[in-house]
């Protein structure tokens, strides 16, 4: 099944795009929008153009696991990009992607300007690698 991840921010957000196969998770864009109903037509035109069948948006959860005003705002998202594709939202636990994120950027050394344009969309491919991680555990287990 093809599925996109989304790391929905105030002005960025990061789309990443796994295969059929759910083995690679591969960076897709950042769209830079800060408008929520621009920024959601342009992610679910992207949806749309990869031929997405599931959308994984991030749930930044607060670490001692209530919802926040940002994790509603996420979520708010996610039913609007259901309302704009049909596809299923699910809504996935993105606790720290951003650091983590910004620890693989540091170990590449990518810095500035590059680094500023890309964490949003490598943040978007941890949350579908956790994501798929689960489906292959979930699988297993069945």
């Amino acid at each position: 099944m093809k599925i996109m991840a989304v790391d929905f921010g105030d002005s960025r957000t990061g789309l990443a795009i796994c295969d059929k196969a759910e083995f690679l998770a591969s960076p897709l864009t950042v769209v830079q929008e800060k408008h929520f109903e621009r920024c959601a037509q342009a992610v679910a035109a992207h949806a749309k153009e990869q031929r997405a069948e599931l959308i994984v948006v991030g749930y930044p959860k607060n670490m001692n696991n209530t919802v926040g005003e940002r994790a509603e705002k996420c979520k708010a998202f996610a039913d609007r990009l259901h309302e704009l594709t049909d596809l299923e939202c699910v809504m996935w636990d993105e606790r720290s992607t951003t650091v983590l994120a910004h620890n693989y950027l540091n170990t590449t050394n990518t810095r500035g300007k590059k680094r500023k344009a890309v964490v949003d969309a490598v943040a978007a491919v941890i949350i579908l690698e956790s994501y798929l991680g689960y489906r292959k555990n979930k699988a297993a287990q069945t």
